[in-house]
């Protein structure tokens, strides 16, 4: 039993046990009910990983497998020269990596074969800046980091140069500092299918010349060559599925027509005047998902507003032919109402693009329109333009309406992108998620979902949050507080429909490393589908902001009920080595 030292002030110091982690009354419990005088073997381990975690096709081989592994951890106790495991054995079992709370091994399980249309997928919005909007550079290092995490959709802003020779990417109208356009293009090369063999999309703002947009097709067929993906027809009428498209390259852009078009004057949404969260908003989400930013900037962002594009007075000609064959999906510039937006021509599928605000109007009413036009069609959601310091959205307002592409700044970390990480754990974390049948149109009485209607509660998701551990292996001494040991506490909740989103919090457990809190949550879901189980710890401190102690997301559809070891991440989505939670998840 080790002890840890505090300095209070000159002449007094505090002592604290750091003592060995004991296993919850459950697990002692558990246990006994599952062994034979103290000794598990693997058939009683394999009776358990049936009986109490759900892993109903679990082998005898498979649960012998997971024993060697526990064992091999531990070779040094004496005890394991046989095959079995005693308590402390079974308790460190399950805190392990060999218990995670997602299908392990990480694989794909989804149905990969329907059109991209049915899928939601894993989306950056300004994909090259390394910061704010305005003065940060631009660069492939976030380009390179976010196809490391699994991040599908990549956008680049094309403009001239200063001598208009050659193509930089830059947010234009702004102080960043531009990386040149072929830079980019090698690093998706390279990085393109690291994390996932699915399709890479590139969703490019083009503001260029037609001899520079011809340079572009030049560029981009050369570096890509045979892994570029380009369609044999001008429109398609479904989009071909991600496993069709494994391991290549998609374009997506507006077709030369629409740049040749000059847009009438943007009627959009008052950047300036903000409103902020409704009541009914905050109650479901929580005060620390209120915006964190409201400053009011007129800036100039038509360019990057895919809803109403201003052609620049050279563009007077047809497109380079090359260009427009790279164009696989075709982007379409908003005309008309809302209803003319959404209107599904049975002939072709299509994207389009709205800022958060305009889908949040849109969806006021006419949110069936919205999920009825993504059944076939993309739709593709981006941040606002006073988002300045690249901070997201709510990514909720979005999936529950069918939107595959829900764009989010990849540089700027906090809650709401730790639930895109969490959407995006799925599915083996291939960045493609099957959306579900009643967002495709499947209901047998041809009813369109509302996320808004009262909907019965189909599951309830309990959840005991047992114990923490690790934060003395990853964390300095002092890290939380130079007087004391840490005082944790966790919040937990859901992120989903509004219905269903909410976030309780444990009690504070004071002066210990490794908290035991033994607490149960229930979560009645009425729509289990688009539910994501928040986890937040953090460190009470009575004179200032609560430190952060960790956080996962992760989605309700794919958890596997039973004990589990929960990893946590840090605020920028990198997993610590060490912390964990113990957990049980069941659903009734």
């Amino acid at each position: 039993m080790s002890k840890l030292t505090y300095k209070v002030c000159w002449c007094f110091r505090r002592r604290f046990r750091l003592t060995e982690t004991e296993p919850p009354p459950d697990i002692k419990e558990l246990f006994s009910r599952y062994s034979e005088n103290d000794i598990m073997t693997a058939e009683h381990l394999q009776r358990f990983m049936t009986e109490v975690q759900g892993d109903d096709e679990v082998t005898k081989a498979e649960a012998e497998a997971v024993l060697d592994a526990t064992i091999k951890d531990l070779k040094h106790v004496a005890i394991f020269h046989r095959k079995v495991l005693n308590l402390d054995a079974f308790f460190r079992y399950l805190l392990s990596d060999s218990n995670p709370p997602l299908p392990f091994p990480h694989k794909v399980t989804h149905d990969m074969d329907a059109p991209l249309a049915h899928y939601f997928i894993y989306t950056g919005h300004n994909s090259y800046l390394t910061g704010n909007q305005i003065s940060s550079d631009c660069s492939v290092v976030p380009i390179i980091e976010s196809l490391k995490r699994g991040v599908r959709v990549i956008e680049l802003d094309m403009w001239p140069n200063s001598a208009k020779d050659d193509i930089d990417i830059v947010h234009g109208g702004t102080l960043t500092a531009p990386v040149k356009l072929n830079k980019c293009l090698e690093a998706i090369k390279t990085y393109a299918f690291v994390a996932s063999e699915y399709p890479v999309i590139l969703t490019l703002e083009d503001h260029l010349t037609p001899d520079l947009q011809a340079k572009v097709a030049k560029m981009v067929t050369e570096t890509f060559g045979d892994v570029l993906y380009c369609s044999v027809s001008d429109t398609m009428i479904d989009f071909p599925s991600p496993e069709s498209l494994k391991k290549r390259i998609v374009v997506s852009t507006k077709p030369p027509k629409e740049y040749l078009d000059t847009a009438k004057s943007a009627t959009e949404d008052d950047e300036g005047s903000m409103k902020t969260k409704t009541p009914s908003e905050e109650d479901a989400w929580g005060a620390e998902l209120a915006e964190n930013l409201e400053k009011q900037m007129q800036l100039d962002e038509d360019h990057k507003d895919e809803e109403f594009q201003y052609e620049e007075e050279t563009v007077k000609q047809t497109m380079e032919p090359k260009y427009k064959q790279l164009i696989a999906i075709q982007a379409k510039k908003l005309k008309g109402g809302v209803k003319d937006w959404l209107h599904n021509d049975p002939t072709a599928a299509k994207r389009i693009s709205l800022r958060e605000t305009r889908l949040e109007k849109a969806i006021e009413n006419h949110a069936t329109d919205v999920i009825r036009f993504t059944q076939r069609n993309l739709l593709r959601v981006f941040p606002k333009g006073s988002r300045v310091d690249s901070s997201n959205y709510n990514p909720l307002i979005g999936w529950t309406h069918g939107a595959q592409m829900v764009a989010f700044n990849m540089q700027t970390h906090g809650r709401s992108l730790w639930l895109m990480q969490g959407m995006f754990r799925a599915n083996g974390g291939c960045g493609y998620a099957k959306k579900p049948d009643f967002l495709l149109g499947n209901d047998p009485d041809d009813k369109i979902f509302d996320p808004k209607n009262a909907l019965p509660v189909k599951k309830t998701l309990k959840v005991k949050v047992y114990m923490g551990d690790g934060w003395h292996l990853d964390f300095k001494r002092t890290h939380f507080d130079i007087f004391s040991p840490p005082d944790f506490y966790v919040k937990i909740g859901i992120a989903g429909v509004q219905a269903d989103s909410i976030m309780k919090k444990t009690k504070i457990i004071q002066d210990d490393w490794k908290p035991k809190w033994e607490e149960e949550f229930e979560f009645p879901l009425t729509v289990p589908e688009l539910a994501l189980l928040r986890v937040e710890v953090h460190e009470y401190d009575m004179t200032e902001k609560d430190d952060f102690g960790g956080q996962t997301c992760l989605p309700v559809f794919e958890l596997r009920s039973g004990i589990r070891a929960v990893p946590l991440h840090g605020q920028k989505g990198e997993r610590y080595k060490s912390v964990k939670l113990l957990m049980r998840f069941d659903f009734v």
